[in-house]
């Protein structure tokens, strides 16, 4: 095998071992331990594995998979090694691959050239999407979907023998492969199509398969740091608080160096600007985002600081001071309204063909403000404030129920004639309204808690 070629990722939940581990499982466990040790951490002497050998291949496994250094065939080392993992040998911390292939430019593209049937078209387009962004996030790269011609980095689904040497072996096994940078073939990314594909917990994700993948697409190898991406088996981590490890980040810097002129966020928030009123608020991917005027707060998933950025800085093409905000997690857009208009974010990207006009959503003439909107999941509507009124619509047929406009205090009693902000978190309703901050349950339809207004801001 060509040595630019990674040619199998279990970066998976597998429930078996290849055929060939499968056929010696009666044996002995030394006999078993000889073929495993042989496969995963070669040496010269492999054809005739001398006892010491065997014993420092047992010390070496030991150390990489962090047990207790022993060189001893104990039931702890047994169990381990009947662990599902990935075929490939080499590991290190954040280990590239050998001769350090790169890519020599800067803008890359890529092509989807066919669909699981487990999950929707748009569904692994967002999948793959998100995934490339890990990277673009952290290195001086960017990615560019192309349909029409050949593509640097090509992506496809395939059963069995696929004609590239390398052969899937059906479900829970070998979830995918990919060729590190090169030509022709180099880059390339082949998922199993035998997998139940997701973009949930259940089955394997796509977005967290991808993004190891094109790891190895820019040319990481595996890594033995549990927590990075890099590692090689596969564990589920919600896709909304992924974050790259710092393994996976010097491993790729290694390769690329930094991203250049990075957005740089302000120190952590230690107290709150006097008099601060929120213009619109709404979580992206788990993120929780507060408009005021130019600026916008963001406080991270998983992280105790709180960030604070320009508009402009994110998004240029957007308007300073948003008049409402809300996302709607089931379609992964964020749509963003000023005015009349509105824009739609997919993560933090503002998609083509926006602005449009509010009035396709079914507002009437007289409507020329949105106050707030939220969307809540459980009920599959979106509730616009304007004025002492809120509106609902309906995200499955795209219209307005019939009953709306109807008067805040009838639909949201104890809150107040007016919403200036809303989001949703946990299953409740946060709404504010002039200095308050009200917790709300659309199951009970009341006031569960009064909060501070600032009080996500951690100040």
């Amino acid at each position: 095998m060509e040595s630019w070629v990674l040619f199998l990722l279990c970066i998976a939940c597998c429930t078996a071992f290849p055929a060939w581990i499968q056929t010696d499982t009666d044996k002995n466990n030394e006999a078993f331990a000889k073929e495993y040790l042989g496969k995963f951490y070669k040496s010269k002497d492999d054809g005739k594995m001398s006892r010491s050998g065997f014993l420092e291949k047992i010390r070496r496994m030991q150390d990489v998979l962090g047990l207790e250094v022993t060189a001893r065939m104990d039931e702890k080392t047994i169990e381990a090694m009947k662990q599902p993992r990935c075929g490939v040998p080499n590991i290190g911390r954040f280990s590239a691959f050998p001769r350090n292939p790169v890519w020599k430019k800067k803008d890359l593209t890529y092509r989807i050239l066919n669909y699981t049937s487990h999950m929707t078209r748009d569904e692994v387009d967002r999948a793959i999407e998100k995934a490339f962004k890990v990277w673009s996030d952290v290195v001086p790269l960017t990615f560019t979907r192309i349909y029409d011609r050949v593509s640097d980095i090509e992506m496809s689904f395939a059963s069995g023998d696929h004609k590239d040497a390398f052969p899937f072996d059906g479900p829970s096994g070998i979830l995918a492969h990919t060729f590190a940078p090169g030509d022709n073939t180099g880059g390339d990314v082949h998922f199993d199509a035998d997998e139940t594909w997701t973009s949930g917990s259940a089955g394997t994700n796509l977005f967290l398969v991808a993004a190891h993948e094109l790891g190895h697409s820019l040319g990481l190898d595996h890594s033995n740091d549990p927590n990075a991406l890099m590692y090689p088996t596969y564990h589920y981590t919600n896709p909304n608080t992924f974050q790259l490890s710092e393994d996976d980040i010097k491993g790729i810097h290694s390769l690329y160096g930094p991203k250049e002129k990075p957005v740089t966020p302000t120190k952590a928030q230690t107290h709150c600007p006097e008099h601060i009123s929120f213009d619109a608020v709404t979580t992206v991917r788990g993120d929780i985002i507060f408009f005021e005027n130019r600026s916008f707060w963001r406080k991270t998933a998983g992280k105790s600081e709180i960030e604070q950025h320009e508009i402009s800085s994110f998004w240029p093409s957007l308007p300073a001071d948003i008049d409402a905000a809300y996302e709607n997690q089931k379609k992964d857009q964020v749509l963003l309204f000023k005015g009349t208009k509105y824009w739609v974010l997919r993560g933090y990207t503002v998609q083509e063909g926006f602005p449009k006009n509010i009035y396709e959503l079914g507002f009437p003439l007289t409507v020329t403000q949105i106050d707030a909107a939220v969307h809540d999941d459980e009920t599959g509507r979106t509730y616009f404030f304007i004025n002492d009124r809120y509106w609902s619509y309906n995200e499955e047929t795209s219209q307005m129920d019939k009953e709306s406009p109807q008067r805040i205090s009838k639909g949201f009693p104890g809150v107040g004639n007016k919403v200036e902000a809303a989001f949703r978190s946990n299953g409740m309703l946060y709404l504010f309204s002039g200095n308050q901050q009200y917790e709300f349950s659309t199951t009970n339809r009341k006031v569960t808690r009064l909060l501070k207004y600032t009080s996500w801001l951690n100040c």
